[in-house]
């Protein structure tokens, strides 16, 4: 298994270590439920730097990631990030990702899932026809994600950055903690606000930074996260999670991921997609809270009230926050409609859940 640069502190810290992505990750610490709730109302530290980041720059830059990605761009000015995916020729999404432009029209960076660097890789190359400037600097790129809503309260102090009054999906580059060129963004994966921290993997920044952020933070209250409590805040929130929710076969439009799919331009499998949305989708993701005591997981078939399966759970998890289980899946169209009964098959019975908005909580 590969290894962060964080992977020893981790292992000195006690914590529950597992394979993600190739790499050996921390899954927890304390306890998933006492770390869910360190983040919701305080503050915790991500190691993700397992993640894949690329730096598409030049000339034609901008026309290369409009080809490859369903969100507009264009519209991306310097210190601005968006959320987006790549989709195949059949409209199925090749990965959920963010773009950061560094610098309008020429540089920007692109950040996907650890799982898949090589695939989305592959795939933005096959269309660089106009030969774009591509670097995959995946490997020399450490991630931390300090999450909750004390995070920036607890960072600040590290450095002269104005991090408290970041808005959503934006960014700043500067000194932090005495690194240089460090990546300040406002973005994460709990719902709970907080920043991604990212920088160049040399010299003792990673040491720095993390001891900078674990001495300033420790005292007041914030710990690390592994990917176990990671997971049910992104669930919570309705986030989807590649390879479960989305995938190669699933559009973004079922996916209720049309607000990133934008006909304006020419993208990938855009006039497939614009067929789809003016037709309409044969099935929708949606969120599913049981009323019967069960926990749906993975691939648990949903069913109508006659046993017939209408679609399968993608996600599922006992909400830490709600103290309820909740799920994401896919159900026929005519299930979609909010407080609609629908049935899980938990351990060969059919427990009762129903369709509810996301997010959960």
């Amino acid at each position: 298994m590969k290894k962060t640069p964080f992977t020893e502190k981790h292992i000195a810290l006690g914590a529950k270590m597992a394979e993600f992505a190739g790499y050996n990750m921390p899954i927890s610490y304390g306890g998933i439920n006492d770390e869910h709730a360190t983040v919701r109302t305080n503050a915790g530290i991500f190691d993700v730097s397992h993640m894949g980041e690329f730096i598409i720059k030049g000339a034609q830059a901008l026309d290369l990631i409009q080809r490859v990605t369903t969100n507009d761009a264009s519209r991306l000015i310097a210190g601005k990030a968006q959320y987006s995916c790549l989709t195949n020729e059949h409209g199925g999404i090749v990965d959920d990702l963010i773009v950061y432009c560094l610098e309008e029209n020429n540089s920007y960076m692109i950040v996907v899932n650890a799982s898949n660097i090589q695939k989305d890789w592959e795939w933005i190359s096959r269309f660089n026809t106009n030969n774009a400037e591509m670097q995959n600097i995946s490997d020399r790129t450490c991630l931390l994600a300090i999450q909750g809503p004390n995070a920036t309260k607890i960072l600040q102090p590290l450095t002269e950055l104005d991090i408290m009054n970041l808005k959503y999906y934006t960014f700043v580059r500067g000194v932090f903690a005495g690194v240089k060129n460090v990546i300040i963004s406002a973005t994460g994966y709990t719902g709970s606000g907080g920043v991604e921290i990212y920088f160049e993997d040399k010299d003792d920044n990673a040491d720095r930074i993390w001891s900078a952020i674990m001495s300033a933070g420790t005292p007041r209250g914030l710990k690390p996260i592994g990917l176990g409590a990671r997971d049910t805040l992104r669930l919570e929130m309705g986030y989807c999670l590649y390879g479960n929710d989305i995938d190669d076969t699933t559009s973004p439009l079922e996916a209720g991921l049309g607000w990133i799919t934008k006909f304006m331009k020419n993208f990938n499998a855009c006039e497939l997609l614009e067929k789809q949305k003016a037709e309409g989708v044969t099935r929708k993701l949606v969120g599913i809270e049981m009323i019967d005591k069960g926990i749906p997981r993975h691939d648990y078939e949903i069913k109508d009230a006659s046993d017939i399966t209408i679609g399968r759970i993608t996600s599922g998890t006992q909400a830490p926050s709600l103290g309820k289980a909740v799920a994401l899946g896919y159900v026929e169209n005519g299930f979609s409609a909010i407080d609609t009964t629908v049935y899980v098959k938990i351990r060969d019975k059919s427990l009762r859940g129903k369709v509810v908005k996301i997010p959960f909580v």
